[in-house]
């Protein structure tokens, strides 16, 4: 009995033993089948490399954004468009393109770079739907432009009428304004006399520009082939046609310009389809990311 109650102990300790060890050494999967085992993804070199293209892809295009962000920023501040009395004519105000085209470049391309970084999911989920989105807006407007192809004429003399009537208050709008003229070398929407509705060069102005155009319309803007000449087209509204055809250029820019952007058409068109690759491009880098960072798991 003394042998029995000794050995008893023993063999049940042992059982137990056994039986815990037994219990121990069985997988998760096989104590509990039908649960998932979440396997940590171990991404390969080519799946690195798509990793650290999209960080410094979208490290280009965050630069680019901020760029364009502080120059619009800077803009409004130099013209004090951000001041209480400018609030008005703001949201015309060509500066404000680059702030909001700067912002949302900016926004989408810091989700794409710490969602590459930091391979989280929902950053990488963020900058692809918002690329989706943009894209979508830019098919949508490029369908609303060739739609509406036969009313961008008024539009442009639309766009065109306002910079000229706000052509001495806003410096970029007057620099643009030039530019166009001395490119085209055209004066005005129609012809050079609609330079006659801006309040500075009306005719009836007080001061010394009244009855002019912008140097910009002259047919040569240089004194002695060096100097730019401000006042080559001074007293230009008072003159006839033919007179003033010997000083500025009589035609409109919106014939002009609606020439050349037509004549540009391939150009546009090829701009297009680089964009859309290189959305194209952002978003294929960030679904090949959103995939090698989903679990893999084994079910039983």
């Amino acid at each position: 009995q003394a042998s029995r109650l000794v050995e008893l102990p023993y063999s049940s300790s042992d059982d137990d033993d056994s039986s815990l060890a037994g219990d121990t050494d069985l997988p998760t999967a096989e104590q509990d089948p039908g649960v998932w085992c979440p396997v940590p993804p171990k991404p390969g070199t080519f799946s690195q490399c798509v990793r650290y293209l999209a960080f410094l892809w979208n490290l280009l295009f965050l630069l680019l954004g901020l760029l364009a962000l502080a120059v619009g920023v800077w803009g409004l501040l130099a013209k004090r468009s951000l001041g209480g009395e400018r609030l008005a004519p703001l949201g015309s105000d060509p500066m404000l393109l680059f702030v909001l085209v700067g912002l949302g470049a900016s926004t989408v391309s810091l989700a794409g770079c710490l969602g590459a970084l930091r391979s989280n999911p929902c950053l990488l989920r963020f900058f692809v739907g918002a690329v989706l989105a943009f894209a979508g807006l830019e098919v949508l407007g490029g369908l609303l432009l060739l739609a509406a192809r036969h009313r961008l004429r008024d539009a442009l003399r639309d766009a065109l009428l306002l910079c000229l009537l706000r052509y001495q208050e806003e410096p970029d709008l007057r620099f643009l304004v030039d530019e166009v003229q001395r490119s085209l070398q055209c004066c005005g929407l129609g012809s050079y006399r609609d330079w006659e509705t801006n309040p500075y060069f009306n005719c009836s102005a007080p001061g010394a520009q009244a009855c002019s155009v912008p140097d910009s319309c002259c047919l040569d803007p240089w004194q002695n082939g060096t100097v730019a000449n401000a006042q080559c087209a001074f007293g230009a509204l008072r003159l006839g046609d033919v007179a003033a055809g010997t000083v500025v250029h009589l035609g409109g820019c919106v014939a002009q310009l609606s020439a050349w952007l037509r004549g540009q058409a391939g150009g546009i068109v090829a701009g297009a389809a680089v964009l859309v690759l290189v959305e194209a491009t952002g978003v294929l880098m960030a679904l090949k990311m959103l995939g090698d960072i989903a679990p893999v798991g084994v079910w039983d």
